[in-house]
């Protein structure tokens, strides 16, 4: 089936190589050329900026809506962008500097100017042909905004709304004066939040004096979600993220240098697993099968915690750890690391006893086992709590943190127990 949708064109022509990407782009019609390169990937819009002349590429920066002008110009030099700029008309280079004066991955930068907003003392009927006239022009049209003559927002109403209205009833009379918004220096992730919450199409976006500057739709938002997405599960392998997915697009030298910093902490860090085992050799030259368990529970204790700090990383991602609490949350995943070791220690003691041919190394290894489980799933759920407290990404502290971190506690545990066991028991 030939692609016929703008998004299809435009994967379609990011699967060709680079050489043709241009040629296939020039075959679109001009009014649809715009609408398909707002849709290519980043690199792609970027090569054919190096390809096409310089009135084509001006005509599609032009012509593209303020929101995915911005993101196109966040990818490029700051010395392209200032000669864009400059190129654009008074209105457009007024409303794309407005844009990029926000912070990064707030609402400000993520919302287009391109909305529709009405007055109360007009008519349903007048209203109607108001949209008519402006909806070529406009990024949607089915949530439509109510301003004063400050523009400050005061009602909301939607398209089914004002058609089913009586034409000569008065905005005032139809729309909803109870509007969800959100200001210009909110979150992204927020502003995702609050999209999902209310299931919206689009959320008004007003300055500090509530007066409407713009929205933020639910196609950008889906944008939003991915990229954040991406970057917490770079956090969950420790990895450093770039600003977008584009590890298929990244040189190997480039994908090493995102890895080395975090596995480099990493290993400093298992250090300390070494330092303890070393302090302890006089147990472990006593008893030699103990070494044998080693990686049997830290092993244990690092997948448990990587499972608590799963849970609790993605319970405050979707906000929903709210409703049980901090400390409940905490708790429960103790009682659960808890109740883990007690199920595994079944299995376990009985395995250690015959491998240590003695009841004291399953003892040792059983203790232990309940005790670093317990630990791990307390440590997995907190730490990413207290994180999220001290205003940090919860998903930085990631599963090879945690899984370090029960590590060195778990090895420390289990030599100590052995060798208290040793001291002053004898079977």
């Amino acid at each position: 089936m030939e692609p016929s949708q703008p998004v299809d064109i435009a994967e379609a022509i990011g699967s060709l190589p680079q050489i043709l990407q241009a040629l296939a782009f020039r075959l679109l019609k001009k009014n649809e050329a715009i609408e398909v390169y707002e849709y290519l990937d980043p690199i792609v819009q970027q090569t054919l900026l190096d390809r096409l002349r310089s009135g084509e590429v001006l005509e599609i920066v032009e012509k593209m809506s303020p929101d995915d002008r911005v993101q196109l110009f966040d990818e490029l030099p700051a010395k392209v962008v200032r000669k864009f700029l400059s190129a654009l008309s008074p209105g457009e280079r007024k409303v794309t500097a407005e844009l990029l004066g926000y912070q990064p991955e707030t609402a400000g930068r993520l919302m287009t100017t391109e909305f529709i907003d009405l007055k109360e003392m007009q008519t349903a009927e007048e209203a109607l042909s108001l949209i008519r006239k402006r909806a070529p022009f406009t990024e949607t049209i089915y949530s439509l905004y109510v301003t004063d003559k400050e523009r400050h927002l005061t009602g909301i109403l939607s398209l089914r709304d004002l058609v089913t209205a009586d034409p000569q009833m008065q905005i005032g009379e139809v729309m909803t004066r109870e509007v969800v918004n959100t200001t210009t220096d909110t979150n992204q992730e927020e502003v995702a939040r609050a999209i999902q919450r209310y299931d919206f199409l689009a959320l008004p976006v007003v300055d500090k004096e509530n007066r409407l500057v713009g929205i933020v739709t639910v196609d950008d938002l889906i944008d939003v979600i991915e990229q954040e997405a991406t970057r917490d599960i770079y956090a969950a392998g420790a990895v450093q993220a770039g600003d977008e997915d584009d590890y298929f697009q990244s040189g190997l030298f480039t994908i090493a240098r995102r890895r080395i910093v975090w596995l480099l902490i990493l290993v400093l860090a298992n250090g300390i697993t070494t330092k303890v085992i070393a302090m302890n050799d006089q147990i472990l030259s006593e008893v030699v099968i103990l070494a044998a368990f080693i990686p049997l529970l830290i092993g244990t204790g690092g997948n448990v915690g990587a499972q608590s700090s799963t849970v609790v990383i993605r319970g405050l991602s979707t906000q929903k750890i709210k409703s049980l609490g901090a400390l409940k949350a905490i708790s429960k995943e103790a009682i659960t690391g808890a109740l883990l070791g007690i199920l595994m220690l079944i299995v376990v003691i009985p395995f250690a006893w015959w491998q240590g041919e003695g009841l004291l190394i399953g003892l040792a290894v059983g203790i232990s086992l309940l005790s670093i489980t317990t630990l791990a799933a307390t440590a997995g759920a907190m730490l990413p709590l207290l994180f999220d407290r001290m205003g940090l990404d919860p998903a930085l502290m990631s599963s090879p943190f945690i899984t370090t971190a029960t590590d060195i506690a778990g090895v420390f545990i289990y030599l100590n127990t052995a060798a208290w066991l040793v001291n002053n028991y004898r079977f």
